[in-house]
């Protein structure tokens, strides 16, 4: 028998449900009957940095080559057959997958059709497919792509900058690995990564929209395969806490230099928690938010546009600040960036600014609760780092002035701080 438990949240007046299904994968189901769509999403722990693991079976660290897990997301739509986007076409649903730093997900979006798509999804992200021959054509395909994004300037300006921030920790290596690692991936490769990381027990099903909790389980039950529960260890990089250079530049055909400025983070334990990541935001709303007065004095002097954004970027073993965009001086954004830091360090935070920038993102987060996309791939992270849903808005409705002072104390060290900037050729 499945378990089910009942998320409940009053201000909301809504509950999701979790179901601990009898073959070891978590299944979180968000009724919203008042819709005429639905989302799923179907991911297992597993990204680009886990270069190197362990399960609990094994004495010894077993190492791939980078961009497997990214490989391993494009060859799990292929089967001897029909492949899934083939399927999806027949039910009318729209499908796609992703590959970020930590996790690999499987989705679809549909009006009609659900049970059909669902059982899409459980079928073939259930049955891998690899020989030689396929991994082979697969590794020119990739390699292109790898290609394309070296002339994208978004993305060579964040991974620039994060070459420069960390010493050997893999977040610093293209998601989709290198053209040489992807070289050195086998079918044999591919087997070993999906047995490990695609056990249900390491693995979530998340369902927003239309939908109930009993027809998910009727093909959940139907189709899904007992898996033994194995704990997958992921390698600890040593990363040291310094950054490896302050600056780094390369020229590309973009209009206007772009740049990313990051701030290295030291902690002691390799996950931050949501509230870590709750107050950050916070933070950096009230640095650098649209209504902060960086943010008019940067744009009253030209010296950044509506693409300026700030985020924070955290994962297992890594986590910095970012801002980001377009700028006819980069290196004096950051200049101006650094003075307002020290400005606050000295004089302090306003209240009056910290309850705008909490009340500002306390309202976004309720907002986000009407985006089935969003809140169905926001469970898979929920789940993969071990908080509820509500739980953030409970941060929100509680987080005091003097949480935000403590959690500055550890952020925005200006000798943690790097430029990446792409200039026109």
């Amino acid at each position: 028998m499945s378990n089910i438990v009942e998320i409940k949240n009053d201000l909301m007046g809504d509950s999701y449900f979790k179901i601990k299904h009898k073959t070891g994968l978590m299944i979180i189901v968000y009724p919203k009957p008042e819709y005429t769509s639905t989302y799923a999403v179907f991911g297992t722990k597993y990204g680009s940095i886990d270069t190197s693991f362990k399960t609990s079976e094994q004495d010894k660290f077993t190492r791939i080559p980078e961009g497997t897990a990214h490989f391993l997301e494009h060859k799990l739509f292929e089967s001897e057959d029909l492949d899934a986007f083939a399927r999806y076409a027949k039910t009318g649903a729209s499908a796609n997958a992703y590959t970020s730093f930590d996790k690999t997900c499987y989705l679809f979006s549909c009006s009609d059709n659900f049970k059909e798509s669902l059982e899409i999804l459980l079928d073939f992200v259930q049955h891998p497919y690899f020989t030689q021959q396929t991994v082979q054509k697969e590794q020119g395909i990739i390699g292109q792509e790898i290609k394309m994004y070296e002339d994208v300037p978004d993305w060579q300006v964040m991974f620039n900058l994060l070459k420069i921030m960390y010493h050997n920790h893999p977040v610093k290596i293209d998601i989709a690995g290198t053209v040489d690692s992807i070289s050195q991936i086998t079918a044999q490769v591919l087997y070993e990564c999906y047995n490990t990381f695609y056990n249900l027990n390491n693995m979530v099903l998340a369902v927003v929209g239309k939908t109930t909790v009993e027809e998910v389980l009727q093909s959940a039950d139907r189709l899904l395969e007992q898996s033994e529960d194995v704990t997958v260890n992921r390698e600890i990089q040593d990363e040291p806490q310094s950054i490896v250079n302050d600056y780094i530049e390369q020229k590309l055909p973009v209009s206007m230099p772009q740049f990313n400025i990051g701030f290295k983070e030291s902690y002691e334990t390799p996950q931050r928690s949501l509230k870590e990541q709750i107050y950050t935001g916070i933070l950096l709303e009230i640095i650098a938010g649209d209504a902060s007065s960086l943010y008019g004095d940067l744009f009253s002097k030209g010296l950044i546009n509506t693409s300026f954004s700030t985020e924070y970027f955290a994962g297992y073993g890594y986590a910095s600040v970012i801002f980001s965009g377009e700028s006819r001086s980069p290196i004096d954004v950051k200049k101006l960036i650094e003075q307002e830091i020290e400005k606050l360090r000295k004089n302090g935070i306003d209240e009056q600014d910290f309850q705008r920038a909490r009340k500002m993102l306390y309202g976004r987060s309720i907002m986000e609760y009407n985006d089935i996309d969003s809140m169905a791939n926001h469970f898979v992270s929920c789940h993969f780092e071990g908080y509820e849903l509500f739980d953030e808005l409970d941060i929100y409705k509680n987080v005091t002035l003097s949480d935000i002072e403590e959690r500055f104390k550890h952020q925005l060290i200006l000798n943690k701080c790097a430029l990446s900037v792409i200039l026109p050729n």
